[in-house]
């Protein structure tokens, strides 16, 4: 397979993903809605009551914001993504058509990873632009993130999510269920995962958590959204790549073994 066809591959994973209007429009709203209701919410507050409520923006309110899309609502809209691509063929009914063209297994497989990162990043761009805009708009004096906080910050965010969406493609395709997949993803990722990190007879376990090593690289204090347990930068680079390479590996295998 050259890199033509890989590319045409990953075109029509993408296009499939767009396609699904439900999957998107919930996608959209878990990495936008909740963006626009807190600088509402932040900036009514603060016109009512200025003596009690501060300005919706500037760098605390930025790192505030941060913490909330890149360990909360944008993991969930990366879950809802990552599942969607892969379970989409199988639920669709048209894995078997594929196979029979004679492509290959891994490369049916290999063409969703691509796709749904390009999605999944396109929209926490979107949601990270709007904390930006808002985070100056309604700074109203107050210091405001440097270029390098924000680069950071958008960085942060999308290896926050992508992460979680890598691992949302390889446990869908490993069990081909969607409900399944998303309703244990997000229950580790975003329930089971803080509890085990605050239990501190587990010891140095707890770095093997991937909620954890993804705090480790917050530009700002993450607080009880993660960063509970310190490790260095290599341990949370080597934890970050072992999960993804595990699900992947997994995902892979159950592909290339499944019924057609």
């Amino acid at each position: 397979m050259n890199a033509t066809i890989a590319a045409q591959m990953t075109a029509a994973d993408f296009l499939k993903l767009r396609r699904k209007r439900g999957t998107l429009i919930w996608a959209l709203v878990l990495a936008l809605a909740p963006v626009l209701i807190y600088f509402a919410v932040s900036a009514l507050q603060h016109s009512s009551n200025p003596g009690k409520y501060g300005p919706a923006g500037g760098t605390h309110n930025f790192g505030d914001g941060l913490r909330f899309i890149a360990l909360f609502t944008g993991p969930l809209a990366a879950v809802l993504i990552g599942v969607e691509a892969g379970t989409g063929d199988a639920s669709a009914g048209v894995f078997r058509d594929l196979v029979v063209t004679g492509r290959s297994r891994l490369a049916l497989f290999a063409s969703r990873l691509p796709a749904a990162l390009a999605l999944c990043w396109l929209l926490m761009t979107l949601s990270y632009l709007l904390l930006i805009a808002g985070t100056f708009i309604f700074a109203s004096g107050l210091p405001t993130p440097d270029t390098t906080l924000i680069l950071n910050g958008l960085g942060f965010t999308l290896l926050a999510t992508g992460a979680v969406c890598l691992v949302g493609v390889g446990l869908a395709s490993l069990t081909t269920s969607k409900p399944a997949a998303i309703t244990a993803l997000i229950g580790w990722q975003l329930v089971v995962s803080p509890v085990i990190a605050n239990i501190e007879s587990l010891g140095s376990a707890r770095k093997g958590l991937l909620s954890q090593a993804l705090a480790h690289f917050s530009p700002v204090r993450v607080g009880d959204r993660g960063g509970t347990v310190t490790m260095s930068e290599g341990v949370a680079i080597v934890v970050v790549i072992v999960w993804i390479a595990v699900f992947l590996a997994l995902g892979a295998w159950r592909t290339r073994t499944m019924d057609s």
